[in-house]
């Protein structure tokens, strides 16, 4: 699995960057990509998962939820 995937919702743009550690664990960064030349850094929301994939899908619900609390849909509908 490489380590960068690119994630589109609801119009938006996100690099998700997955960071294995030592301990087996992984960590995702998310990055909104306004402009492909400045990415702006989600905030870190959570401990490292057990596995890629896990974190994976943690990004892109984490992406989901920053798109749905700018538009107005705060419950974040999936």
């Amino acid at each position: 699995m490489t380590n960068e995937h690119a994630f589109v919702y609801g119009g938006h743009a996100f690099r998700l960057v997955l960071a294995p550690d030592p301990r087996g664990t992984c960590n995702v960064a998310v990055d909104w990509m306004a402009q492909p030349d400045q990415p702006t850094r989600l905030p870190q929301d959570a401990d490292p998962y057990a596995t890629a994939e896990e974190a994976l899908r943690h990004g892109q619900q984490q992406a989901m939820r920053w798109v749905h609390d700018r538009t107005g849909d705060g419950q974040g509908r999936f």
